[in-house]
């Protein structure tokens, strides 16, 4: 039986990566920041139209510097509708997370709920921009600047996003991408910290190399987060496809919406609008009208070697090393523990065909 994952890595031509690993066995330069990282770099931060990118082996420790380079402390407001990376990154720094429920249209942090949430401890904001639809960043910030809070947006799934400003990566202090094999642009593993501030980039590039200013000074406790060069190379390739593996990305997901539309059961999510988007999963969210459950409809594609994904589930906050965190009871989080009960991610890839659709909608229907 043909497999249909969830997801499959878009990859460049495989000759021209073939040439930069030509260039790379000819250099035998690997790592700290040679001749494709430096390029890859500065293409990146052109390409996502942000001031500076510091790139990283990947996005969770990406997400640990960052708490490092703003210097947090203590309590972290975020969400528990997420990969559990966002709050895994909490707890390595030794702070202590927060969870807050989510929007019903977005899956995003409710920014209504994160005021009630501050104490005198908390020193961060988390939010994460879900599926690629972004979050409400002016309420965010409003309330971060008011409180004097810093705020770092988990945009794993949000790479090439925009808003009515922008970019999307222009939000808080700081802005966080994976560039993992199941991410929308991937190099193989990888990810990138999105910053304003070049002192900032600076501190972040310090910690992510051992805390080395210099070849005998060394600024901070750092860890070794670097990108190496064979992650840069097939970055800097994937920049030339990016446009047009989205655009196939859309044209799946304007089909998925086309044929699931007056589904009986099958919400969907909504329509992109303001936002460039970069289609990255396309959830739907089986309800009680539904003739099955969606733990049944989950079986019922993977019989038929379809893999979706229950994504996200379970909540972070329903895992036993952080059903203790405040704001981790099912009362505080309704929202998110009815959306994480019938979420369904269809697969949803460069790829896909649209046969492999039609009998994914097929099953569903």
């Amino acid at each position: 039986m043909n497999q249909i994952t969830v997801t499959k890595p878009f990859m460049p031509p495989l000759e021209e990566y073939i040439k930069s690993l030509e260039v790379i066995w000819e250099s035998k330069n690997l790592t700290n920041g040679g001749p494709f990282h430096q390029q890859f770099e500065a293409a990146l931060a052109e390409y996502l139209n942000v001031p500076y990118i510091s790139l990283f082996n990947n996005a969770t420790m990406a997400l640990i510097v960052a708490m490092q380079a703003l210097r947090v402390q203590g309590e972290v407001i975020t969400t528990p509708y997420s990969f559990v990376a966002t709050a895994h990154s909490v707890i390595w720094n030794h702070l202590t997370p927060v969870f807050v429920d989510i929007e019903p249209d977005t899956c995003c942090m409710d920014p209504t709920k994160i005021e009630q949430a501050i104490t005198s401890k908390t020193s961060l904001i988390l939010p994460v921009h879900v599926y690629g639809r972004t979050c409400n960043t002016s309420a965010i910030g409003e309330i971060a600047n008011n409180y004097g809070l810093r705020c770092i947006y988990d945009a794993a799934h949000a790479f090439g996003v925009k808003d009515e400003g922008g970019s999307i990566l222009r939000h808080g202090d700081l802005s966080i991408l994976s560039f993992h094999a199941t991410k929308v642009f991937n190099t193989f593993e990888g990810g990138a910290i999105a910053c304003n501030d070049l002192n900032l980039k600076k501190r972040i590039d310090y910690l992510k190399n051992f805390g080395f200013a210099s070849e005998t000074k060394v600024v901070a406790s750092g860890i070794n987060g670097k990108m190496n060069e064979l992650q840069a190379a097939f970055g800097l390739l994937q920049l030339n496809y990016i446009d047009e593996a989205i655009s196939r990305r859309k044209s799946i997901d304007h089909m998925y919406r086309e044929l699931l539309t007056g589904t009986s059961g099958i919400a969907l999510p909504q329509e992109w609008d303001s936002e460039s988007h970069n289609y990255s999963y396309f959830p739907i969210f089986v309800g009680g009208e539904y003739p099955l459950s969606r733990d049944a409809l989950y079986d019922k594609l993977k019989a038929a070697g379809v893999h979706a994904r229950r994504y996200f589930y379970p909540l972070i906050s329903n895992m036993p090393m952080y059903s203790k965190c405040s704001g981790a009871k099912e009362r505080d989080l309704p929202v998110a523990n009815a959306m994480a009960s019938q979420v369904l991610c269809l697969p949803l890839y460069p790829d896909l065909s649209f046969s492999e659709v039609l009998k994914i909608v097929g099953l569903v229907k």
